[in-house]
């Protein structure tokens, strides 16, 4: 079956990540779409992060109500994966680690739990989709599975293919008529194949939530009401810091 994997830090959970998954896995038939958030982001190590079981527990509320998303613990510390584990939170046996999640790393262990006959696709938005060339053996993680990459207006084609790393991008005579061209459609070239995903666009960001949270606001609009709920509830981002 075709299989999507989301990951990020989910700080929290919004409306826009739903959306880009749901749109997702209708345009591509997938059976699951697992929500990973991570322990230890690569490029938020110095940045103070919700607690993992917070933003755990928000994922999994956010997700409950659609058939075929899964909150995963890929990425959870093992010592809360244990402790969920064992007040029977969840019944998931999957492997966990420790240290700063790399998107190669989950990858490779999910895949090891799969059927050679399973399709995996990586969900991402396109903002951190142009960074994917410094990512750790970026190379092999393209080749590992296909790319949807939520795209938005103002991207080309040809943004997306000098995005890649140096070795996998099309000469520049081939990609400067992408310019012209806004992203959307797949691109498949030897090593890659990439799924274009656009109609998913929203101004939503999980640091204007923070901040209408810090400030009292109601977050009904960009939150699910469980989810909305359980940052009120729990006094999340009280007093806390604005990065993304």
């Amino acid at each position: 079956m075709n299989i999507g994997l989301f990951g990020g830090s989910f700080d929290p959970i919004h409306r826009g990540h739903l959306t880009l998954a749901q749109t997702a896995a209708s345009r591509y038939s997938l059976r699951q779409v697992l929500f990973v958030p991570a322990n230890v982001p690569p490029h938020k190590q110095k940045q103070p992060l919700t607690a993992f079981i917070h933003r755990y527990a928000m994922v999994a509320l956010g997700t409950q109500d659609e058939r075929g998303f899964v909150s995963s613990l890929l990425e959870a510390p093992a010592s809360t994966a244990a402790d969920l584990r064992s007040a029977g939170r969840t019944n998931a046996s999957v492997p966990t680690q420790d240290g700063v999640n790399y998107s190669i790393d989950t990858v490779r262990r999910l895949k090891r739990t799969l059927k050679k006959s399973d399709r995996l696709f990586f969900l991402i938005g396109i903002d951190a989709f142009r960074d994917v060339a410094n990512w750790r053996e970026a190379r092999a993680l393209l080749a590992e599975c296909d790319f949807i990459v939520a795209s938005r207006p103002g991207y080309s084609l040809r943004d997306v293919a000098e995005s890649l790393p140096e070795d996998l991008r099309p000469p520049a005579a081939v990609s400067r008529p992408f310019q012209k061209q806004p992203a959307q459609g797949d691109l498949v070239l030897p090593g890659v194949t990439l799924h274009l995903l656009e109609g998913v666009n929203q101004s939503v960001s999980a640091t204007a939530i923070r901040a209408a949270a810090q400030q009292g606001k109601p977050l009904g609009r960009w939150l699910d009401p469980r989810v909305a709920d359980y940052v009120r509830k729990h006094g999340l981002y009280r007093g806390e810091r604005s990065e993304k």
